[in-house]
């Protein structure tokens, strides 16, 4: 499962990077807006500079809903980086818009899934992976891992090559959870992929392990 984080702040972005296990970035025109990046010429300035950071896939958003609009904005951001993805919103129109983004080889990412009847229409379009968003549905008493958990039953089947990105991760446990039902990849706040490091047995363990080895120096 690969291992992609969830924001657009750099020094977080470096320092997931710097642990040698991150796959990817995900970001959103919110994560920007947190980050204080404003205008079109610096937001893409910004995806340029993750890019550079990042080796592995970026997505980037389009901010158009309309087929034209999202097109333009695809190729714009494609331009930026080979490793960039252009998330495109589960509307009718977007979908489209992935049907004609992979013809021209631009990787895409299906954003705002929320039902498995959405991510077929994705897969069947050849997105490169769509992005179920597992703590907004928890948030209206829906399971999301069951969710994921069906897509990847269902693109099992059917041998669908797009990949499975759990999005609106909000724990540690979502994270476990979505390894072991097969999900290709989890985009997560760098939170919760830093807490993954900690268990209090590690910490009693090595605390005990330095406490013998300075009395075997005394």
């Amino acid at each position: 499962m690969k291992f992609f984080v969830d924001t657009a702040n750099l020094d977080d972005i470096r320092e997931v990077n710097d642990l040698g296990i991150l796959d990817g970035v995900t970001t959103n025109p919110s994560l920007m807006a947190k980050e204080g990046i404003k205008g079109h010429d610096n937001i893409l300035k910004h995806y340029q500079t993750i890019c550079e950071i990042v080796k592995g896939d970026v997505s980037a958003e389009v901010i158009s809903t309309d087929l034209d609009g999202m097109l333009n904005d695809a190729e714009l951001l494609a331009d930026i980086a080979p490793n960039i993805v252009v998330k495109i919103p589960m509307i009718k129109e977007g979908l489209k818009a992935i049907k004609i983004l992979t013809s021209r080889e631009i990787k895409t990412n299906c954003t705002l899934v929320f039902s498995a009847g959405q991510a077929i229409l994705a897969a069947k379009a050849g997105a490169t992976y769509i992005s179920p968003f597992l703590g907004r549905l928890d948030d209206i008493s829906r399971d999301g891992i069951q969710l994921v958990e069906q897509l990847v039953q269902i693109f099992n089947m059917h041998a669908y090559k797009t990949e499975i990105l759990a999005a609106s991760i909000r724990s540690p446990m979502h994270i476990i959870q979505c390894a072991e039902i097969g999900a290709d990849v989890v985009t997560c706040p760098p939170d919760s992929i830093l807490k993954l490091l900690n268990h209090p047995l590690t910490d009693i363990g090595l605390k005990n392990f330095l406490a013998d080895y300075n009395k075997s120096q005394a």
